[in-house]
């Protein structure tokens, strides 16, 4: 079996490379990138630049109940930095990436082709999908191939997101950009009156490591080196926005970077959704956290603002005390505007858990102690060719999530299925945003939670591993196979 650690070993620096069992090589920093400058992230102008609202795409066609897309993934130059081009990864040239909005119930379909020098394999984040559209790690699309992915809808509302999931490389693509949007909506969410329109858009937080020509730099687990923030593809960008209601579908598509978000005037916010849509009632709480690859969905009232108003979100992850908060993004109240949303006190009834009938425990863990250290479920480094776990079709399982690392926070991501958080560190959640459908979810250090859900729709195989990407890359990843 190809690992991170033995293709180190051998030297090899190509992005992409395939080795003779079929796993892709991670990719290693080139040369010329080792001994690349860093830019110092104080000189870049913080609120310089509008944050951009990402394009909602119009299908190529639509027949029937089916839309069809069809992207190119490719390199293109973007002003990431004010005044400096970047290279970045895209689909069709969006960065951020493009948004798709999608109906439940109505099928999209989307045709991927692969301009990048390295293999891809897109994955639906969130989506309950055939295996054959999972976007699986070793599913791969060569440079130069192209491949068509039916996502069937059938679930109710969601913020979903879609980026590269090819083993070894998925950190690489996605630190370089490929992500992209897909809000996922019902007749049922769009009857309660939340802010709609120009007034709802989606936030791509993340943070990234600049050469001082504004390249990208990539090193893999490179935690402390990615100390510039980006919202919406631009390093600490404005917003304008209207004395009034928006609601923000809030995305961390870092690499390995928890946020932990507030408003600078220490103001509240009522949180209406996370990962697997909206909760059966806000939550009015002054932060938000969110780990890699999961989402947020909030409403925030500008309305008590005086026009001329600036107040900025900021990060208190892993501040210490005594220390500002990082900025993020910073709201420019620029003018008034009539508000006819709501956010209603129920927004929906999620269905009683069914009684489990399997209980499973997983364990996590990264080689702490080692620059050039593995990543490892169970135990063990993932391998394609292996099934750790199979679960009868229609079972609903009780699985208990462990973080056995004394230093290394982690979090839990599931292909296929939403679960639902029963437990963390042996107290019941009962209340605030983990009581919702989650996909994907936060484990520090020691940490143990207990998470149950239904494998029913499709059969197959299908991955879950640690959702910080360097150390899925690692080998943080183990395969389900639904039967």
């Amino acid at each position: 079996m190809i690992t991170r650690r033995n293709a180190m070993k051998a030297g090899v620096a190509l992005t992409g490379a395939v080795g003779g069992a079929g796993l892709l090589i991670p990719a290693l920093s080139s040369e010329a990138q080792a001994q690349a400058t860093d830019i110092d992230p104080t000189t870049i102008p913080k609120f310089a630049q509008e944050m951009p609202v990402p394009e909602t795409l119009k299908p190529d066609r639509i027949s029937g109940t089916t839309a069809y897309y069809s992207f190119e993934m490719q390199e293109v130059e973007t002003e990431i930095i004010p005044g400096k081009q970047t290279t970045v990864r895209t689909f069709d040239g969006h960065f951020p990436g493009p948004w798709i909005k999608a109906c439940s119930g109505h099928r999209v379909v989307v045709t991927q082709k692969n301009n990048l020098p390295s293999p891809t394999s897109i994955h639906l984040h969130g989506g309950h999908v055939p295996e054959s559209s999972d976007g699986t790690p070793m599913d791969l699309i060569q440079p130069g191939g192209e491949k068509t992915y039916t996502y069937p809808n059938s679930q109710p509302n969601a913020n979903l997101w879609f980026h590269d999931h090819a083993h070894h490389v998925e950190s690489e693509n996605v630190f370089r950009g490929l992500t992209g949007f897909y809000t996922l909506m019902d007749l049922p969410e769009k009857a309660l009156g939340l802010p709609s329109g120009a007034y709802d858009l989606p936030i791509a937080i993340r943070d990234a490591r600049f050469d001082d020509n504004g390249q990208l730099i990539y090193q893999m687990n490179d935690f402390r080196g990615r100390n510039v923030i980006l919202a919406n593809g631009k390093a600490w960008p404005y917003f304008e926005v209207a004395a009034r209601k928006y609601r923000f579908r809030l995305y961390n598509t870092a690499n390995m970077r928890f946020f932990t978000l507030k408003l600078s005037d220490g103001s509240t916010v009522q949180q209406i959704g996370g990962d697997g849509g909206l909760l059966e009632a806000p939550v009015t709480t002054d932060k938000i956290s969110i780990t890699s690859g999961e989402r947020a969905d909030v409403v925030i009232d500008f309305s008590k603002y005086p026009v001329g108003t600036n107040v900025e979100i900021v990060n208190t992850e892993n501040v210490p005390a005594g220390v500002p908060p990082t900025p993020v993004l910073q709201f420019r109240v620029t003018r008034t505007a009539a508000d006819y949303s709501k956010v209603p006190a129920k927004l929906r009834t999620l269905p009683a858990l069914p009684a489990p009938t399997v209980n499973r425990n997983v364990v996590l863990r990264v080689d702490e102690n080692s620059a050039d250290g593995m990543g490892y479920i169970d135990e063990k480094v993932y391998d394609h060719t292996r099934v750790d776990n199979t679960i009868k079709y229609g079972d609903t399982e009780v699985w208990t999530v462990s973080n056995v690392n004394q230093r290394v926070p982690h979090n839990f991501h599931i292909h296929l299925v939403q679960f639902r958080v029963l437990e963390r560190n042996g107290v019941p959640v009962t209340s605030g945003p983990e009581t919702g459908l989650k996909d994907t979810v936060r484990l520090m250090p020691g940490e143990k939670i207990k998470v149950q859900a239904t494998f029913t729709g499709y059969r197959g195989k299908y991955v879950y591993h640690c959702h910080m990407f360097d150390h899925a890359a690692m080998g943080m990843m183990a395969t389900m196979e639904v039967v």
